[in-house]
């Protein structure tokens, strides 16, 4: 091979190292910047430079099972809360009649229905109120 080819071929060979570390750079940059998409910290070093970090994120995987525990106590808590208000006859007489209504009415009956839990609500509502 000629000394001409040879700078060529170094000179190409160059050319590609560059592009690769160039692509590499450019990958980091991307990632960098959706870690960022979701917030920053910033902190200071110790030679007084401002540095970005991102945020920590976790994504959300599985069931919200905290908002189900929170909508069922809210729901027994309403309940409890429509029991202590009417009275127990009173309640027991709404349910009834929606217990002779239609399927969407009998079911609300059925969710509806005083239970043990529904029974506890109402006493510490009870309570509370009476302390007022």
């Amino acid at each position: 091979m000629t000394s001409t080819k040879v700078g060529a071929l170094e000179r190409s060979l160059q050319m590609v190292e560059s592009r690769s570390s160039f692509d590499n750079r450019l990958r980091s940059l991307g990632r960098k910047h959706n870690a960022m998409t979701h917030g920053v910290v910033t902190q200071m070093r110790g030679d007084g430079l401002i540095v970005l970090k991102p945020k920590r994120y976790r994504a959300r995987r599985g069931f919200p099972v905290r908002g189900l525990v929170l909508f069922l106590l809210g729901f027994f808590a309403f309940k409890g809360f429509m029991l202590n208000d009417m009275g127990t006859q009173g309640y027991d007489e709404r349910i009834a009649s929606l217990a002779t209504g239609t399927v969407v009415e009998q079911v609300g009956a059925r969710v509806m229905q005083a239970d043990p839990v529904t029974l506890l609500f109402a006493d510490t509502w009870g309570k509370m109120l009476a302390r007022l």
